[in-house]
């Protein structure tokens, strides 16, 4: 319900989830549905998923079949936004991978979770599909991809590990940007909230 009431309040016409996350949004669908029906307003959006082709899920370092995750004991599983250049490349090279080839197309990864999630990343970071990545690769094993795509995660991830320790250890600049992210974000939604409140007869 607080999801629900998170992407409605703001009348978001697309939200962007991962295909675990799908089933919320259709939650938040049926609510909008229901309570522009019960009320007979047209008052709520209704929310469109955005699930990206590529990487839609970003898995396990250690285990392709799982989900990449903070909670995960193993540290080797995942980058954190705190690790430095040298912490992620070698978590990189230490990714579980295969000992087979790269294939010619995105087709040949079936059954290859680890190299298919590996691929998907470097796919993802370089805003190209997993097919161009592949025939890149095509013929040559990890010991080639897995420093490519330890270089792009660096290069990407630098600049946004530079600001995150910048505000870690700034608490009036976090604050204020807290504050005026939720001033921006009352006034946004106060419009909707009035009309919901109207719509049910209700005083605030």
């Amino acid at each position: 319900m607080l999801q629900a009431a998170d992407i409605l309040v703001y009348n978001a016409t697309h939200v962007p989830v991962g295909e675990d996350q799908k089933q919320h949004l259709e939650l938040a669908r049926d609510i909008a549905t229901k309570f522009n029906a019960d009320f007979g307003v047209d008052l709520f959006t209704l929310p469109a998923p955005i699930i990206p082709k590529e990487s839609a899920r970003i898995m396990s370092l250690r285990d392709g079949t799982a989900k990449m995750s903070k909670s995960d004991p193993s540290d080797l599983s995942r980058i954190n936004l705190t690790d430095d250049d040298d912490a992620i490349m070698a978590k990189v090279k230490k990714a579980k991978s295969d000992q087979d080839m790269l294939p010619e197309s995105a087709e040949g990864l079936a059954g290859r979770p680890e190299a298919g999630n590996l691929v998907g990343i470097l796919a993802t970071l370089t805003g190209r599909t997993t097919d161009a990545v592949c025939a890149e690769f095509a013929g040559k094993g990890f010991g080639a991809f897995k420093p490519a795509l330890g270089e792009v995660l660096v290069e990407t991830l630098r600049p946004i590990r530079t600001r995150f320790l910048e505000l870690r250890t700034d608490d009036a600049a976090l604050d204020a940007i807290l504050d005026k992210g939720a001033a921006r974000a009352a006034a946004a939604a106060e419009p909707t909230l009035r009309a919901a409140y109207d719509a049910m007869g209700l005083m605030r």
